[in-house]
């Protein structure tokens, strides 16, 4: 039933041609005027979610003031993808150095923070971010894995979300979840969702080109736009799935991971990790590798292959 759900949101992105690509960024204002547009910010437009069955919230506090919530995707029974400054209170490279990430509350099956008990929460083993998270700026492969102490029970509730496959083409558009900020300066109690078109990575690109508080992006993120009267992501809506089909095979899988959920009404464009590009890295941690793993396997198949060889 969920699969028929997201087929149908996803079918509907075609319909976005007639939405504008893009609007101007909004200059830098007063801090007075700047607070009374972040009272202003969320995701706009969006309509309630159904039940979307990968989602994760990621949970510090009920406050953005001390971390807040955010999301996450499931993406096997005992792992949760997410963006890496979600395990943060302050989010920021120059703060984040030096420090370990938080171990979150991590809640799956839900649709609101009324939801979010204990009978929903699972419990967490360990969090690992990237090795190269902001390694030269804030959003720098921006992601974190987090493992579950026991296997989810699968359900039409709790189902993880496929990562992509070689060669599977990322299609114009995809369905993004979240809990990000309301109209009264605090995160939605209600998970909503927006069809967003991608968008390609020049404009992103030349859009935040020397603004150092926004992404340099890279080939290792993808884009989408926001939609006309500004419905976008906003704050809090970071670590949501960007969820795409498949135009070849119809398949549903996750095409990147949310991490600068800033536009809001100010911004046109939000910005992912593009999960293609983090595969190896994901199945690694997934796996257990360690330092040694590599040489431990290299050094077996050499082996099979010699002793082969000499019969």
């Amino acid at each position: 039933m969920w699969i028929s759900s997201v087929v149908l949101l996803l079918a509907s992105w075609a319909s976005l041609a007639d939405f504008t690509n893009a609007e101007e960024t909004m200059k830098h204002s007063a801090s007075a005027t700047r607070l009374a547009s972040l009272r202003s910010r969320r995701m706009v437009a969006a309509t309630l979610a159904p039940n979307v069955p990968w989602q994760a919230m990621v949970y510090l506090s009920d406050s953005v003031m001390t971390g807040g919530y955010a999301g996450g995707a499931l993406i096997s029974d005992r792992w949760v993808l997410t963006a890496g400054r979600n395990l943060f209170v302050r989010k920021t490279r120059q703060d984040t150095r030096g420090q370990s990430p938080l171990i979150p509350k991590v809640y799956l099956g839900i649709t609101g923070r009324p939801e979010a008990v204990e009978s929903k929460e699972v419990a967490v083993q360990k969090v690992v971010l990237h090795p190269g998270f902001q390694n030269h700026t804030d959003w720098d492969n921006d992601l974190a894995l987090i493992q579950l102490k026991e296997p989810v029970v699968m359900s039409d509730k709790v189902t993880p979300i496929p990562l992509p496959e070689r060669g599977q083409r990322i299609p114009n558009g995809g369905v993004i979840a979240g809990w990000g900020w309301g109209t009264d300066f605090t995160l939605a109690t209600s998970l909503k969702h927006l069809v967003l078109p991608l968008a390609a990575n020049s404009f992103c690109h030349d859009a935040y080109a020397g603004n150092l508080l926004s992404p340099t992006v890279d080939d290792n993120m993808i884009c989408t736009s926001g939609l006309q009267f500004g419905s976008n992501v906003c704050f809090g809506d970071a670590g949501g799935a960007l969820v795409v089909e498949d135009p070849n095979t119809q398949e549903i899988f996750a095409a990147g991971i949310l991490s600068y959920d800033k536009p809001c009404r100010r911004d046109t464009y939000a910005v992912y990790m593009k999960i293609s590009a983090y595969l190896p890295w994901i199945h690694s941690v997934i796996r257990g590798d360690t330092e040694t793993s590599a040489a431990v396997r290299s050094q077996a198949v050499t082996k099979m292959i010699s002793l082969q060889r000499g019969f």
